[in-house]
């Protein structure tokens, strides 16, 4: 369970469940010739999944003293492991991710992809090596790399079948995953910001220089405030000009119940914050917002499908 505990299994399950939604809910559902067979799809998901489970690792490594002060009863690295076996656990699954990113990559005859996943791999540690340490980089790092997430699966299941024949239709499949990615990076870029604000008592006392210790607390509440209020204002154009355009009235549903409203929540909680578990309650909260909001490609695909 510690092992589970460590390499946060939820968001690796959260993760693979979204890259398959992209694929059986949105992507299948679209008819566009895809590149991947399921075994290949398979392989996609498990690199994902692996240099991201060493990633949680390296970080867990590198955060050992901060942890010690900020949940002392939740650090693994040192109490439950030691940084040795730690750092070996980091190597198993960081060669077997890219391993598997290495034969997914020659298997769509596109060997240079692979280093996609050495890169990935990369940042993951420098970001919690390094990174996370500077006021906001780390927090789009960080973001960057969940957004990554999605926009691989067009590298990989799009692109190599884009010819000049199917362009446009391959095109649209693409953008709408990339808003979908944009809409990851902006979610998660306020969920990481929380969670600084949540630590700010170990990362002072270990000179980092995150923003709520640059700023201060109430600043960078009110910027988690601003980035959380610019894609809900959005939802509700998307909403207007796209859904209501089109009488698309389960997707509208869906919307406002599972993604609108839990972030308008989201709003009045950071604007009435006080304490740290209300952070801690937000920060759950986005995650289940990006979540919610992912399955939505699913809904809205289905409904434009069945739209009388």
């Amino acid at each position: 369970m510690k092992f589970l505990q460590l390499i946060r299994y939820k968001n690796l399950l959260l993760v693979a469940l979204m890259q398959l939604i992209f694929r059986l809910g949105y992507l299948e559902q679209i008819k566009i010739p895809l590149s991947l067979f399921y075994w290949q799809y398979t392989l996609l998901i498990l690199a994902t999944v692996l240099i991201a489970a060493g990633g949680y690792v390296i970080n867990d490594i590198f955060d050992q003293e901060t942890d010690a002060i900020n949940k002392p009863n939740k650090t693994i690295v040192g109490n439950y492991l030691s940084e040795a076996k730690a750092y070996n656990l980091y190597a198993a699954l960081t060669i077997a991710g890219v391993g598997c990113g290495f034969i997914l990559a020659n298997s769509v005859a596109h060997p240079n992809f692979a280093i996609i996943f050495v890169l990935i791999a990369t940042l993951l540690y420098f970001y919690a090596s390094t990174l996370k340490q500077i006021a906001l980089i780390g927090n789009i790092m960080a973001s960057a790399l969940v957004a990554f997430s999605v926009i691989i699966i067009g590298v990989f299941d799009i692109f190599p079948n884009t010819f000049e024949i199917n362009r446009p239709q391959m095109s649209v499949a693409f953008a709408i995953l990339m808003d979908y990615a944009k809409f990851a990076f902006i979610i998660n870029l306020v969920r990481e910001i929380i969670k600084d604000i949540q630590d700010v008592k170990g990362d002072k006392e270990q000179g980092m220089k995150t923003l709520p210790i640059a700023i201060g607390i109430k600043k960078t509440n009110k910027i988690a405030f601003v980035l959380l209020l610019i894609p809900t204002l959005y939802l509700f154009y998307y909403l207007n000009n796209y859904l209501f355009a089109n009488n698309l009235f389960y997707g509208i549903l869906y919307m406002f119940v599972f993604v609108i409203a839990p972030m308008i929540l989201g709003l009045v909680r950071l604007w009435n914050t006080k304490e740290t578990n209300d952070y801690s309650q937000i920060s759950t909260l986005l995650k289940w917002i990006m979540f919610f909001g992912i399955i939505s490609v699913a809904v809205i695909t289905y409904n434009i499908k069945h739209h009388a």
